[in-house]
């Protein structure tokens, strides 16, 4: 069944920078919220189940966050790209303690997400301290602390303009940057979409298998293959990633899926050379219809 025309217009809404309207809007299939940015869902967020994850791409996202340290245990995160803060009110939610930063282009974003939204009392409250600062990703890296650097347990990375991945956050140098704040055992996690051939999916885990020695991908079987557009997700590590478990939760859902690693990993990235500051693309556009509803 379609979103109402009217219920998107009167919903809470705000201009971006370059004129795109956000707004957030009670989802169309589940319980809780998406945030709208054009006719794009950046995300789902259930003010009340924050476990509720209800995109596939971040449910995969939580399942491999949840084999790192031990469960329930304080993280030290960094998230670039807010979006409605779906990640960082899981990760306050399933191990109270934590210390996360969050880097958001967009101010009018997040105060629309803020008064809308609004994050869980506890995290407000610096019971699990959640701190938003505005400005681009990359260049917000070097403004962290520096006692962050080789100290963090987790980054990710879902940037998006509209519907495409900016082209300066998908080079070896971004993500040599990025990774210069992951303690030893720390993951770096990037959601990937792509379509037909995946050559941009390709080109990014040759990328990231360039500064950071262990690398798996998580999706949707058809994805995987190339079959459909759709999300990946990129997990790395300068150490062995925690894979154990990860095929069977994969199976059991969202969806079939699949993790891809050692030699499929190999053959997925092929011959394919790293994308630096001087060959970058955005990420490709979905068709128009991909999102309707």
């Amino acid at each position: 069944m379609g979103r109402s025309r009217q219920r998107d217009d009167d919903a809470p809404h705000t201009r971006l920078h370059d004129g795109t309207i956000a707004r957030v809007v009670p989802s169309p299939f589940t319980t809780g919220f998406e945030l709208m940015v054009g006719e794009t869902p950046q995300s789902h967020v259930d003010l009340d189940d924050p476990t509720h994850l209800h995109f596939e791409y971040v449910a995969r996202m939580g399942a491999v966050i949840d084999q790192l340290r031990l469960p329930g245990q304080p993280l030290t995160a960094v998230h670039l790209g807010a979006g409605a803060l779906t990640i960082p009110r899981y990760i306050a939610h399933t191990r109270p303690g934590s210390r996360q930063q969050v880097i958001e282009l967009e101010p009018a974003l997040w105060d629309l997400v803020r008064e809308n939204l609004p994050l869980p009392r506890i995290a407000a409250i610096g019971g699990a301290a959640i701190r938003v600062r505005i400005g681009d990703a990359r260049e917000g890296l070097g403004r962290l602390p520096a006692a962050m650097t080789g100290a963090v347990d987790l980054v990710v990375s879902d940037v998006y303009a509209g519907a495409q991945t900016p082209a300066h956050l998908t080079t070896v140098e971004f993500y040599t940057a990025a990774s210069r704040l992951l303690n030893p055992e720390g993951v770096l996690l990037v959601n990937v979409a792509d379509g037909a051939g995946l050559a941009f999916a390709r080109s990014q885990v040759a990328t990231v298998r360039a500064v950071l020695a262990h690398v798996i991908v998580l999706a949707e079987v058809q994805t995987l293959k190339g079959r459909r557009f759709g999300n990946l997700v990129i997990a790395a590590s300068a150490a062995e990633l925690p894979t154990r478990w990860l095929p069977r939760l994969m199976a059991a859902g969202p969806h079939p899926a699949k993790v891809a690693e050692g030699r499929e990993i190999d053959e997925f990235a092929g011959s394919v050379a790293p994308v630096t500051d001087a060959s970058a693309r955005p990420s490709p556009l979905p068709r128009s219809s991909l999102f309707e509803r």
